[in-house]
């Protein structure tokens, strides 16, 4: 029965670091996005004064 326990104890632990993980590399390719579309942006407006 502790065998068992400690088990599933592990299991609800990986889990809980994979969700962590995931979450982690969707907020990295979230805000590496949007400063991307930062730097666009930035980069027409000055374009666009130019002309």
């Amino acid at each position: 029965m502790i065998g068992l326990s400690v088990a599933v104890g592990r299991f609800v632990e990986a889990l809980f670091w994979a969700i962590l993980r995931v979450g982690g590399m969707v907020s990295v390719a979230v805000l590496g996005g949007v400063a991307t579309l930062v730097v666009v942006g930035l980069v027409l407006r000055g374009v666009w004064r130019r002309r």
